[in-house]
């Protein structure tokens, strides 16, 4: 159990927590929600001990084992990748080597060999370790390394050879090998795809341990945290249900607050004016004086921001030809070093329909990206064709489209630089609707983090009218409220649009057809995703 008790944390001037409390019971599963800045990683970093509060206790049951997944790796290297996973197991992988150091000496014959008091606290390390499910850690740790996308193939290829992305899956595999007692997560899903997804909700859900977990993904969090608990204006408020009784319950509670604060505006207004009526009368002095004091003792109801989110509304677009794209027999490979090919996919045919809401899915590397790119002329099919229909206008967003970015630029600019005719007003009004008003549209493009990158370039689409929408991945470093206002805005759009995404809650609330790459060969799903999955189990 973990128990935070009226703990306060400032930094200088701004106040995160003002005498809050938290409280993990066992077998807690707890969704930790919540605006950027608010507070949520800070109130990890008290719960694990990397942070101490100004005031207040933070006590947990002795011998807890608490394992925190943050979005900071750290430095990893001189080890390989399993090496690295194993290392994360604390005392067991600790016994692990211990032991097989004794065992070396155990079996040099020309060494001294063992003490009985060795020998015996060998016997201990051996009972402790087997205790400790240890001699099972290795296939643990592979199974769990499969399970997030990396295969025997690399488990022995050093931790440096991995890019950033593939280090967080490292990194989470250590946290997940632990099997801590309390089990505290900042965005497990980010850099995942959706098998891996998958294959985290089915391992949390069996996990015996207690979690506090934040994550943009609705459906993921939904499905495993039966709690939430929200951190925003300093508070940290509990909602006894999962995220979407929380939604709910949140409006209730908004709209709850909003009243109790109008009554309390018109009983202060009713108390200052006998006091402004009465305050010079002798013979009501002391009641004046009585109700000065009462109305200075009552607490004033604030009510809390909104969140701040995006309000995206696309312009209304120029009719396409009713056949946006034709595939026919599209095929594509790509080069290896040694001079063959590797291929992707063949005989993909099918059309894309004006109006069309295409959910392109199929499994890690089966092609989906690739697709997209030849659809939008970024890569060349290697067979077929792939041929665009009358009067479309595309717009494409990749994982990587923030690439194109010059860092040396400023928000403004890279917007204006697609608006050449509109004035500042109508570019300002454009980047308003991605959350950068004020100051922040001279922002550097270099200082911008992930999340602020991907909504520049959004608008900088949105800034070119176009009507077919070609989308990879484009939820990835968006909160919630950010992708579900981008969804709306989607849903709405009059053109057409293929997406990849890994969020499930987005596909299932925006597709209206499934394209699916099976090995190498393209299947049609007429219906939205949730169709496709009944379809497919």
């Amino acid at each position: 159990m973990v128990n935070l008790s009226n703990i306060r944390v400032a930094f200088g001037e701004r106040i995160i927590f003002n005498k809050e409390d938290f409280l993990l019971r066992p077998g807690d599963k707890v969704g930790l929600v919540g605006p950027n800045g608010a507070g949520k990683t800070t109130l990890f970093k008290v719960i694990c001990g990397m942070e101490k509060p100004d005031e207040g206790t933070v006590s947990t049951d002795p011998g807890t084992v608490i394992g925190y997944f943050s979005q900071e790796v750290g430095e990893m290297s001189g080890r390989s990748a399993l090496e690295e996973v194993l290392a994360g197991a604390g005392r067991v992988y600790d016994l692990g080597r211990e032991m097989t150091g004794l065992e070396h000496r155990m079996s040099d014959g020309d060494g001294p060999g063992l003490t009985d008091a060795e020998m015996d606290g060998y016997g201990a390390l051996q009972m402790e370790f087997q205790r400790r499910n240890g001699y099972d850690l290795e296939n643990r740790a592979e199974a769990i390394l499969t399970g997030l996308g990396i295969g025997k193939d690399r488990f022995h290829l050093p931790v440096e050879s991995f890019s950033g992305g593939w280090k967080m899956r490292i990194a989470l595999a250590r946290i997940l090998l632990l099997d801590p007692d309390v089990l505290l997560m900042d965005e497990p899903t980010n850099h995942l795809d959706l098998e891996s997804i998958v294959w985290l909700e089915e391992w949390l859900a069996a996990f015996k341990g207690d979690l506090v977990m934040t994550s943009h993904d609705r459906e993921f969090m939904t499905r495993i945290c039966g709690r939430t608990i929200e951190v925003a204006a300093g508070a940290i408020t509990t909602y006894a249900g999962d995220y979407d009784f929380y939604v709910r319950e949140r409006a209730v509670r908004r709209e709850q607050l909003i009243a109790s604060q109008k009554r309390q505006a018109a009983m202060l207004a009713k108390e200052e004016e006998f006091i402004a009526r009465f305050g010079a009368r002798a013979s009501h002095a002391a009641q004046v004086q009585s109700r000065v004091k009462t109305i200075e003792k009552i607490e004033r109801i604030v009510i809390p921001p909104d969140p701040r989110e995006m309000k995206v509304r696309f312009a209304p677009v120029a009719r396409s030809g009713d056949i946006v794209v034709r595939m026919e027999d599209l095929s594509k490979s790509w080069p290896l070093p040694d001079g063959s090919l590797q291929p992707v996919f063949h005989g993909l045919t099918g059309v894309v329909k004006r109006h069309d809401k295409i959910a392109v899915t199929g499994i890690n590397g089966a092609g989906k990206s690739t697709l997209l790119k030849i659809v939008t002329g970024q890569a060349e099919a290697s067979d077929g064709s792939c041929t665009m229909g009358a009067g479309v206008r595309t717009g494409y967003f990749s994982q990587y489209s923030t690439d194109i970015l010059i860092p040396g630029r400023t928000v403004f600019q890279e917007v204006a630089e697609r608006m050449p005719k509109a004035g500042e007003g109508v570019i300002k009004n454009v980047l308003g609707a991605f959350q950068f008003s004020g100051d922040d549209v001279y922002k550097k493009v270099a200082v911008l983090s992930g999340g602020e990158k991907s909504r520049v370039m959004l608008a900088c689409i949105l800034a070119r009218p176009v009507n077919f929408l070609v989308l990879d991945e484009p939820t990835n470093h968006l909160d919630i409220a950010s992708r579900e206002v981008l969804l709306e805005a989607l849903r709405e759009f009059d053109g057409t649009l293929m997406i990849v995404s890994h969020d499930r809650y987005f596909l299932r609330h925006l597709s209206k057809r499934v394209f699916e790459i099976d090995h190498g060969s393209l299947r049609v799903y007429e219906g939205g995703y949730s169709d496709y999955l009944s379809k497919t189990a």
